[in-house]
Parts: C-alpha cells; sequence; structure tokens
C-alpha cells in the first residue's frame, strides 16, 4: 500500500517541510487547502519503523501534527464520524464547570483527570461526581452552556464539510444530555447519545437515570449506527481524547486522538495535538 505523510501546523516553517521531505523520502509536496491552518501531503513516504520514528521526533520538537495515512483515501470513503463531546467537540468538561457553582470543581476535576486517564472506574466516577452536584438549581446547567462551553477550534468547519459530503455525524458523550441535545441542534448532527441528570423540583439530585453511556456503550453506539447504515468497519472515523473512548475508537477505521491523554494517543491511529478538529479533512484531501 502506498502511503503519503500529513503534516500540519499553524505555521510550517519551509525548513522544516524540507527536513521530513528528507526524512521520509517522499516524492513530493502536495498544499492541503481547505483547512485554517497549513497542512501539506508528503508524497510516497516511506513508513518504515525508522522512518515514523524520525518524523515523530521531528515533528514533536517543532510542534506539528503528523500522520502516515494511505495515499488516495477521500472523504467519498467515509460514511460515519463518530465524536466525544467533552474537552474534544468543546473545550471543556462541563461536569467541571457545574461543579464549579458549589465550589467543588477542583474535587470534581481531579476524578475526571484519574477517569480519562483510565486510572480508576469510569462509571464509578461518573456517579462518584454527580453525588457531589445534588442541590445544585438546574439553572446552573444553562449558564454553563451559555457562557463556558466552546467548539474547539475547526469542530463547524469539520461537521459542516462532513455534512456537505453526505458523511453522517454521530455524538457519543459520558456528558449529558442537557448539552449533546443543544449541540445536536446548533451543529445539525445527525445523532446523540449521553447520560441524563435527574432533577426534581428544580434541582439537581446527584443521580444520574437510565443505562449510562460508557465506554461499552460509547462502542456501541458506533457499532449500531454503523450496522443500520450498511458501513463497514473502514468507512467509520471516531474521534476522543479519554480512556473512556478507547473501545468506540476501535469499532473506527480510523481512530483520532484529539488533544488526548497518553494512553490514547498510544492507542489512536492518528493524534492532533497542535491543530483544530478541522485537522481530520487533511487525512482524507
Amino acid at each position: 500500500m502506498r502511503i503519503d505523510l500529513v503534516i500540519q501546523g499553524e505555521d510550517v516553517a519551509s525548513a522544516d517541510l524540507r527536513a521530513l521531505h528528507t526524512i521520509c523520502s517522499a516524492n513530493g509536496i502536495e498544499r492541503i487547502e481547505h483547512v485554517a491552518h497549513q497542512a501539506f501531503r508528503l508524497a510516497g513516504a516511506d513508513a518504515s519503523d525508522d522512518s515514523r520514528e524520525a518524523v515523530r521526533k521531528h515533528c514533536d520538537a517543532v510542534q506539528i501534527d503528523f500522520a502516515f495515512v494511505p495515499t488516495g483515501r477521500g472523504l467519498g470513503d467515509i460514511g460515519l464520524l463518530a465524536m466525544d463531546m467533552d474537552s474534544t467537540l468543546i473545550t471543556i468538561e462541563c461536569i467541571d464547570e457545574i461543579a464549579d457553582f458549589i465550589g467543588k470543581k477542583a474535587q470534581v476535576s481531579a476524578v475526571t483527570a484519574a477517569a480519562m486517564r483510565g486510572e480508576i472506574d469510569w462509571p464509578e466516577s461518573l456517579r462518584r461526581r454527580v453525588a457531589l452536584l445534588a442541590g445544585l438549581e438546574e439553572s446552573a446547567l444553562q449558564t454553563v452552556y451559555d457562557e463556558r462551553l466552546k467548539l474547539s477550534p475547526g469542530t463547524t468547519a469539520l461537521i459542516a464539510t462532513a455534512k456537505k459530503h453526505g458523511i453522517k455525524t454521530l455524538l457519543v458523550s459520558g456528558g449529558f444530555t442537557f448539552f449533546t441535545d443543544r449541540l445536536k441542534s446548533r451543529l445539525d448532527i445527525d445523532y446523540a447519545f449521553s447520560n441524563l441528570l435527574e432533577i426534581a423540583n428544580g434541582k439537581l439530585t446527584g443521580n444520574v437515570t437510565g443505562p449510562l453511556c460508557d465506554a461499552d456503550s460509547k462502542a456501541r453506539h458506533l457499532r449500531e449506527t454503523a450496522v443500520a447504515l450498511s458501513l463497514r468497519r473502514e468507512q467509520c472515523v471516531a474521534i476522543g481524547d479519554g480512556a473512556n473512548d478507547l473501545k468506540m475508537m476501535r469499532e473506527a477505521g480510523l481512530s483520532v486522538a484529539y488533544r488526548a491523554k497518553p494512553i490514547v494517543q498510544a492507542q489512536a491511529s492518528v493524534a492532533i495535538n497542535h491543530v483544530g478538529l478541522d485537522g481530520v479533512l487533511a487525512f482524507f484531501a
């Protein structure tokens, strides 16, 4: 299989472009358009272990993203784009911001970070964190959405381009339906699954209701959506950042670690650490 090297950055220096061209013994350099940053395809790259390691070292040193991808793969080869929400589609962890309204952000954030690193059981971590929210006014959720929730760079471009090419979009999150439902409508996402916070008398009870959207559920939702759309695994892309995304990412032909924890970067097909989510488009240019 012929392989190309895609490199991306807010500013890719000509010297780095030439150096990487030499390192991977590429046949040529093509500029990739339609992304909000600089992106280049180095055609016919040497994808041996030694070449990959040399490319990684160089790119890490100058803070640019890279990915070895099959030559000729285009957006027409993709049928489903599955995405995590917190710290992936959006820049925040919603539960951490909610906890800030009762003075427990640091406590909740510590549990969130440990769960995303895969250090503690995710369902148990969610229940522990939600329990700390008991008694909080429901209105805090809207305040978080209005004042703190920001889309990750490149989110709008990625989803709009996917829709333009007939690619279905799936938002699958360990977060809460209050946020996924609003993002689904706002961004015209096709499918969304997450967890339902229990609310009584206008206040959070400290519980979630219904089945948890955990790692197994995320994987199942991707798998079942692909089956419903008659798509093969190779036609699916999954993007995530935490340990609870790994099972979902394994269900996809291409898994993208977006500004992710080390355990996720180590297992994903490709990683994006410096450019926005629209960097995914460059893999199919």
